[in-house]
């Protein structure tokens, strides 16, 4: 099968993960798709493909006869992100020409706003239809690491080394490194296959912290409340503006960090507010986190102590400290990748993957290779598919031994 035919089946799976649920996985949908890979992995024939209790997926690709180098992992995430619906999805694959794509439904995808998009005139890309985001994060590493694995069984003559393939649930909600079992594992070290653009290797990603602020407030009618109310919404605006400004996502890029308030709910009595805080280098993550407390601490000073509850919980780390040790990682596959005519770029991550947590917490040492795709998390989210068919090439590479 075809990387692109690969990708639009995985696509008409809903696998949305859940940022409220205790679950595990977070909704059981996820499982779904689980039990599909795990039955086409079985299919093509590699070594005890199965999915467990906690909706992972583990196959092995056993190494060709007399290779002697260590297994390699390939990892990439069943989920998509909550942020948009990814149910019901209508991908549709066009030929860019240029200029402004309208979407089936609702919107384009418009040069002004993404003027990379140029660089694909001529491409055949797969789209939305303007009304749910397309999934490419990550069911298009899953579908990239299936069709390489399929080529490699289908190639005998190609030498390569064993090759552990997880496909792991719940990675958008931050979960996705929960329950990984390393004992179904077996390689020291290993690829999420969950970037951006095609030729992107990363090995460094933001440090991260999750904030859930309660604000108490006091209700009275408001026809009697003068000198008495405190309205939990307002409270919650003035701590949101004392966040610096400038210090958004939508003003900052490379290895600048940020605040960000991603949820408000509640009324006048009591509003609960979250926001995440990251930052590539540790140092400024530690000093906005306590930029935070002292915030916290100053409106209660103006309000009342216990009108403002903070809990503050780290998420993850940068892995390029763990990484650095194992720089063999980040020259193998940038050679992979100029063995295939794709012309690598190291960014840095400004986000999270599972290789993230397996790197800290699992001595798994786990860079992040490219899908190719683009715009994620959003309707005008799209995935070229000349960059997942060399993204197959790249992977096919990378393993051989």
């Amino acid at each position: 099968m075809e990387v692109t035919q690969r990708f639009l089946k995985y696509v008409s799976f809903d696998t949305t993960s859940s940022e409220t649920s205790d679950t595990v996985p977070t909704t059981d949908h996820q499982k779904v798709l689980g039990r599909y890979l795990a039955q086409e992995l079985a299919e093509l024939g590699l070594e005890g493909a199965h999915m467990d209790d906690n909706g992972y997926v583990y196959a092995l690709l056993p190494a060709t006869p007399g290779c002697q180098a260590p297994a390699l992992g390939l990892i990439a995430h069943m989920d998509t992100s909550p942020a948009v619906s990814g149910a019901d999805i209508h991908p549709e694959i066009v030929t860019y020409q240029g200029g402004d794509l309208p979407l089936k439904k609702a919107g384009s995808l418009k040069v002004k706003d993404f003027p990379f998009l140029e660089r694909y005139i001529g491409q055949e890309l797969i789209v939305t239809d303007g009304t749910t985001l397309l999934g490419a994060d990550d069911k298009a590493g899953v579908a990239e690491i299936v069709t390489a694995c399929e080529y490699l069984l289908a190639h005998p003559e190609v030498p390569h080394r064993a090759i552990a393939v997880c496909f792991t649930p719940d990675e958008e909600v931050g979960k996705g490194a929960d329950h990984f079992d390393p004992e179904k594992f077996p390689a020291q070290a290993a690829y999420t296959v969950d970037g951006g653009e095609l030729g992107e290797i990363e090995y460094e990603n933001f440090n991260a912290a999750a904030v859930t602020l309660t604000v108490e407030g006091v209700n009275i009618h408001p026809g009697s409340a003068k000198n008495k109310m405190k309205n939990a919404i307002l409270l919650a605006n003035q701590f949101i503006s004392l966040l610096p400004a400038a210090e958004a996502p939508a003003h900052t890029e490379g290895y600048e960090g940020f605040y960000h308030v991603t949820d408000l709910a509640g009324n006048e009595s009591q509003v609960v507010l979250h926001a995440i805080i990251r930052d590539h280098d540790l140092e400024k993550f530690n000093a906005r986190k306590a930029f935070v407390e002292r915030l916290t601490a100053y409106l209660n000073d103006q309000w009342g102590q216990g009108t403002f509850r903070l809990d503050m919980k780290d998420s993850y780390y940068n892995m390029k400290e763990k990484i650095r040790p194992h720089m063999e990682l980040i020259e193998n596959a940038k050679a992979a990748m100029e063995a295939v005519g794709v012309e690598p770029v190291i960014v840095p991550i400004r986000g999270g993957t599972d290789g993230a947590r397996l790197s800290w917490e699992r001595d798994i040492p786990c860079p992040n290779l490219c899908t190719g795709g683009a715009n994620f998390h959003g309707v005008h989210e799209f995935i070229p598919v000349p960059s997942m068919e060399k993204m197959v090439q790249v992977l096919v590479e990378l393993v051989k031994a």
